[in-house]
């Protein structure tokens, strides 16, 4: 039985928390209208990724009640959200990946494990993966930097993962970085990955929302402007890649200890 999947790609306002959860609502409903049943929305999409706002209160963890116009649209519609936030969980802040799920209260599942350099002064890193199975299917969560580090994906399949979602916001300049980075965590692992990009203020976010299939290659995308990526997540074709790829299989557990002669010059 096939998953399909939409990475939202939508513009957020920076700060006003109430205007982008109603957004989100409305996104669901359309992506649950294409046939979704997982919705992965960009990264720190319900408060915008804007220093000014990293810098003010945030939405709280221990009250999650801000998320109930999501939360209806996902009962009505049956599908699954992955919303990610910068969210207060009392002693640390962090960009957190929330998962709302027909019939039971949202939860912060996954918060980012990899800070760029400007983040650190807000956020402190999470301590641990994450995933959700979603009808059968084992989905592992990241949040946009995480996945330019293969071990990260790499540990979520060793763990089971069929899909790895990345909730995203790339600055000007980072289009042959960010596409290159996602195919290759399909391909190295035998997954699909969806990633979910912001575009528009306050940084002109570029995007590049996109479902990749576990050969690389990209099966669904949205451009420049606001939309969704759907695509199906078909276990047959995870199967039938990682039996004719082999990297998988045969990659090793260790390499041994590394062997260093010096041939010339000293």
């Amino acid at each position: 039985m096939t998953l399909r999947v939409a990475a939202v790609q939508a513009e957020a306002i920076p700060g006003d928390v109430v205007a982008n959860i109603e957004k989100a609502a409305r996104l669901t409903a359309a992506a649950a209208a294409e046939g979704a049943r997982l919705v992965v929305f960009p990264e720190a999409f319900a408060t915008g990724y804007d220093d000014a706002v990293f810098d003010r209160p945030l939405p709280r963890a221990d009250d999650l009640a801000w998320l109930a116009p999501v939360q209806a649209a996902v009962e009505t519609s049956g599908t699954v959200v992955v919303l990610n936030s910068a969210l207060d969980h009392g002693a640390r802040r962090a960009l957190t990946s929330l998962v709302l799920a027909p019939g039971r209260a949202p939860w912060a599942a996954y918060d980012k494990q990899h800070l760029h350099a400007g983040e650190r002064a807000w956020f402190a890193p999470g301590a641990g993966g994450a995933s959700v199975v979603v009808d059968g299917v084992e989905v592992a969560l990241s949040v946009c930097y995480d996945a330019n580090f293969p071990e990260h994906a790499a540990a979520a399949a060793a763990d089971g993962a069929r899909v790895y979602v990345n909730a995203g916001a790339y600055f000007p300049g980072g289009a042959a970085r960010r596409d290159l980075h996602y195919a290759a965590r399909a391909l190295d692992n035998g997954m699909y990955v969806v990633f979910s990009g912001l575009v528009g203020a306050p940084s002109d976010f570029i995007g590049g929302s996109a479902v990749f299939d576990p050969l690389g290659r990209r099966v669904a995308h949205v451009e420049s402007q606001e939309g969704l990526a759907v695509a199906d997540v078909d276990p047959a074709v995870l199967d039938a890649v990682r039996d004719d790829q082999r990297m998988w299989a045969d990659r090793r557990a260790s390499f041994g200890a590394r062997r260093r002669e010096a041939v010339a010059g000293g």
